[in-house]
């Protein structure tokens, strides 16, 4: 099953387990996120065109990392007029792994996060207003 999607002013054909780079989006890797905007889904038997959208389709994925482009140089040049200019841009983008292509408005299924359970252990502190514990040493009351 494959469909075709639109984001951030552009359209990806998309199936399950495919990588795609896509224009900027909110969030961290290991975030699942829904795209909504489904312009076409097929499969084996039929295929389905929205008019523009399909209602009730989505495609789930998961931000696997946040990247930048490679440099692009902008040189400008008026000739004859000792007038130049440099300028260099890197686009931020996103890079997506589609999970699920979901009809008929189901909702994805739960992502595993255990990558982020893992990284949240840290050695806890104790807050500001708890009593803390006094520690004897070996002077405390002997001099």
């Amino acid at each position: 099953m494959y469909a075709v999607i639109k984001t951030g002013g552009k359209q990806y054909k998309v199936a399950a387990g495919t990588l795609i780079a896509v224009e900027k989006l909110t969030g961290e890797a290991g975030d699942a996120i829904a795209f909504e905007e489904v312009l076409l889904v097929g499969g084996d038997a039929d295929t389905t065109i929205g008019s523009p959208l399909i209602a009730g389709a989505a495609v789930a994925g998961e931000i696997v990392d946040q990247r930048r482009t490679g440099k692009i140089i902008v040189f400008k040049k008026r000739r004859r007029q000792n007038s130049k200019r440099t300028r260099g841009h890197r686009q931020e983008q996103t890079l997506v792994r589609i999970t699920e292509i979901l009809t008929d408005g189901k909702k994805p299924t739960a992502q595993k996060a255990a990558a982020k359970p893992a990284a949240a252990k840290k050695k806890s502190t104790p807050a500001p207003d708890a009593p803390v514990e006094a520690v004897q040493s070996d002077t405390d009351g002997k001099e």
